[in-house]
C-alpha cells in the first residue's frame, strides 16, 4: 500500500534536517525524500515473517544502532524467551516490489505490554530496555512517516517507544513525522543512564571519574583477588568460545542474587534457550562477545557485550558473590572500559542500566537521555493527554507493585 495519503506540503514540514546523505543540499534532500515517501509501501506482519536478508541489510544501514533488533537476537527472543513470543513488526518498504526495507519497528499491543485496552502499539522489548526502531539512514524521514502510516492502517492511534534515546536521530525523525501530519508527540518518563564515550584515553577517564583514592582501593582489592592466582580477563568472541564462556556466566548468575530471586536466565528453559541461540548467532557475525575475569582458575565475573555499527551494549554482568567485597564486577568493568576505549571500531557504549545504577554510574560518567516517546499516528487520534495519562498511571502502578514484591521477597523471615 502506498503512502500517497499525505500531502507534499505536510511531508516538507517534516523534513527540517538533512537525510543520511550529507553531500545533498537541503532542497535536494527534500525533493528526493518526498519522492521516496510517495513510492514507499508498508506492512504489519508477524516478526518471524520478516525476510531476514532485507532485515539484516536494513540493520546495517540504520541511522541509529539497536543490537537487540538484529535478526539473530530478536528472532531468538521471539522463538524462545518466556512471554516474548508471537512478536509483530511494522515494515516500510522502498517500493511495492518489497526488495529494499527502509523502516522496521517490532511492536506489541498495549494490552499485551501494559494490560491497557488502548489502541496503541508499543515498541517491543527484546529482553532489553531499548526500542529504537530501524530507520534507513538514506531515507530516514520516509521510513519514520511510513511507520506511522503502517500503525495507523493497523488501527493504532499512537505508537509508544519506551526507553528511546530521546535526543537521537531516530527520535527526531519520528517527531518530524508526527509534525508532518499535524500530530503532537508526548515525551514521558525521561531519565538518564550511564554510557561510555569510548574515544577517551581510558587511564585519564578512570582517574577523572573514580579519583586517585578509589583507584588505589580498587588496586588493593585486585591484589587480594590475586591471592589465589593471577587475575586476568579474557575475551571470548568465536562461537565455540562464547558458548563455553556463556556457561560460566550462567553459573555465576544462577549462584547469585538473581538465582535467589528466581530471575536468573538459567532457571527458565525458554530464557536459557534464547540467550544461547542469540549469543551463538551474533558471535558468528562478530557482534557479540563475553568478557570473563578470573582469579587463578576460578571465574569471578563475566559480562555479555553486543556490538552493532560503532556502538557497543553492555547487556549483562554476573559475579561471584563470595568475593563481592573485592568488587569483581567493578574490576571486570574497568578491564572492559580499557578494552573498548582502545578499540577504534567503537565510538560509544550503552550500559543498558537503570538510572542511578549503584555500580556503573560511578565508573561511566557519560549519560544517555532516554524516555518514552508517544507518537500519535494521525491528527485526530485519541487525545494524547488521555493516552499519556493512562500509560503513565499504569507504569507507576507497576513500579510500586515491583517494589512491594521485592520487599516481600527480601524481608527477613521470622524464626518458626
Amino acid at each position: 500500500m502506498s503512502l500517497d495519503s499525505l500531502t507534499a506540503d505536510r511531508f516538507a514540514v517534516a523534513r527540517k534536517g538533512e537525510t543520511g546523505r550529507g553531500s545533498e543540499s537541503r532542497g535536494a534532500a527534500l525533493v528526493r525524500g518526498k519522492a521516496a515517501f510517495e513510492k514507499a509501501a508498508f506492512e504489519f506482519v508477524a516478526l518471524d515473517r520478516v525476510p531476514e536478508a532485507a532485515w539484516s541489510d536494513l540493520a546495517a544501514r540504520a541511522i541509529e544502532p539497536n543490537a537487540f533488533y538484529l535478526p539473530g537476537w530478536a528472532r531468538a527472543v521471539d522463538a524462545h524467551a518466556t512471554g516474548k513470543s508471537d512478536g509483530r513488526a511494522l515494515l516500510v518498504w522502498e517500493t511495492a516490489h518489497k526488495q529494499r526495507l527502509i523502516g522496521m519497528a517490532p511492536v506489541a499491543s498495549a494490552w499485551r505490554t501494559l494490560k491497557l485496552p488502548l489502541p496503541v502499539l508499543v515498541g517491543w522489548e527484546a529482553y532489553a530496555p531499548l526500542t529504537t526502531p530501524l530507520l534507513d539512514r538514506d531515507d530516514v524521514d520516509a521510513a519514520a512517516s511510513g511507520l506511522l502510516a503502517a500503525a495507523r492502517e493497523a488501527g493504532a492511534h499512537a505508537l509508544l517507544f519506551p526507553w528511546l534515546p530521546i535526543e537521537g536521530l531516530t527520535s527526531q525523525a519520528l517527531q518530524r513525522a508526527a509534525a508532518a501530519i499535524g500530530a503532537v508527540p508526548r515525551i514521558m518518563a525521561r531519565h538518564e543512564r550511564a554510557s561510555l564515550n569510548a574515544s577517551q584515553d581510558p587511564a585519564v577517564l578512570l582517574r577523572d571519574t573514580l579519583g586517585a583514592k578509589k583507584l588505589k582501593e580498587l588496586r588493593r582489592q585486585r591484589n587480594r583477588l590475586a591471592d589465589t592466582g593471577d587475575v586476568i580477563s579474557t575475551v571470548a568472541s568465536e562461537p565455540d568460545d562464547v558458548a563455553r564462556a556463556l556457561d560460566t556466566f550462567l553459573k555465576l548468575e544462577d549462584a547469585g542474587w538473581k538465582g535467589a530471586r528466581g530471575t536468573a536466565l538459567a532457571q527458565d528453559a525458554g530464557d536459557a534457550a534464547f540467550i544461547r541461540t542469540a549469543m551463538s548467532r551474533l558471535s558468528a557475525a562478530g557482534m557479540a562477545e563475553i568478557v570473563t575475569l578470573s582469579s587463578g582458575s576460578e571465574p569471578v565475573a563475566a559480562g555479555l557485550v553486543l556490538r552493532q555499527g560503532r556502538r557497543a551494549f553492555y547487556f549483562k554482568i554476573a559475579y561471584d558473590e563470595k568475593v563481592a567485597k573485592l568488587s569483581p564486577g567493578v574490576q571486570l568493568t574497568l578491564d572492559l572500559t580499557q578494552r573498548l576505549c582502545a578499540d577504534p571500531s567503537i565510538d560509544d557504549v550503552d550500559s543498558i542500566a537503570v538510572a542511578r545504577h549503584p555500580m556503573i554510574d560511578h565508573v561511566w560518567r557519560d549519560r544517555l537521555a532516554v524516555a518514552d516517546l508517544l507518537v500519535p499516528t494521525f491528527a485526530g487520534a485519541l487525545p494524547r493527554e488521555i493516552l499519556a495519562g493512562a500509560i503513565s498511571g499504569r507504569r507507576i502502578a507497576r513500579a510500586w507493585a515491583r517494589r512491594f514484591v521485592h520487599l516481600i521477597r527480601t524481608r527477613p523471615r521470622r524464626p518458626s
